[in-house]
């Protein structure tokens, strides 16, 4: 993953996207499910699109292998 060509999403904005609480992404990003990178000046949270792109498809790859539902998810550009 090259991040350093790539926009950043933060905490709240990728909480929005997956309808979750921050509080939950922080819980996943110390069990290693979905980890994200820190900001070098404050240590903030962030996330590569991309990234968020690959753990709604592997989100999609796990509910189709267990029989359940099929999500669909609608990627949207962000603004700077």
């Amino acid at each position: 993953m090259e991040k350093d060509d790539e926009k950043f999403l933060t905490i709240k904005e990728v909480a929005g996207l997956l309808g979750v609480t921050p509080l939950t992404l922080r819980n996943w990003d110390k069990k290693g499910k979905l980890v994200s990178f820190r900001n070098p000046v404050n240590g903030y949270r962030m996330y590569t699109i991309s990234q968020i792109e690959e753990f709604f498809d592997e989100m999609r790859r796990e509910r189709n292998r267990r029989g359940k539902f099929k999500i669909k998810i609608k990627v949207v550009e962000v603004k700077d």
